[in-house]
């Protein structure tokens, strides 16, 4: 043990940090009518960007749609949304995995499309 009661190793922030949705939890968010709610939420003023500009996938409030644009395209959020691919487990699925009962209808997980957002176009200039 290092001597004055220091810590040899500390932890860093992201490690302490409330880790915030479960996949499973946002799945459920991506329902359509769901995600309808979420994306149009009532203007709240101590979020970023007022509430309005927020990532279902990610659970994240954006200062403008701008900003959420770019994240879009970033690889944290590319990375969710393959993630998000797979199906969750149902309670079925565990207890047959884990040997309690008899289910012959389960098959292996499968991929699910998400639905995709509207994207907000952005004009384009025209050269003469």
């Amino acid at each position: 043990m290092p001597s004055g009661g220091q810590r040899k190793h500390t932890i860093s922030n992201k490690t302490r940090k409330r880790p915030g949705k479960d996949l499973d939890q946002i799945h459920e968010d991506l329902k359509p009518e769901k995600a309808a709610k979420l994306l149009q939420q009532e203007i709240d003023y101590d979020l970023p960007g007022n509430g309005q500009f927020y990532c279902i996938e990610c659970e994240r409030h954006f200062v403008d749609e701008k900003t959420r644009q770019l994240h879009r395209k970033t690889k944290l959020h590319k990375n969710r949304v393959k993630t998000l691919k797979e199906v969750p487990y149902t309670q079925a699925e565990a207890n047959a995995a884990g040997g309690s009962g008899f289910f012959p209808a389960i098959t292996l997980k499968t991929r699910v499309e998400l639905p995709k957002q509207p994207e907000i176009p952005i004009p384009v200039v025209a050269e003469t």
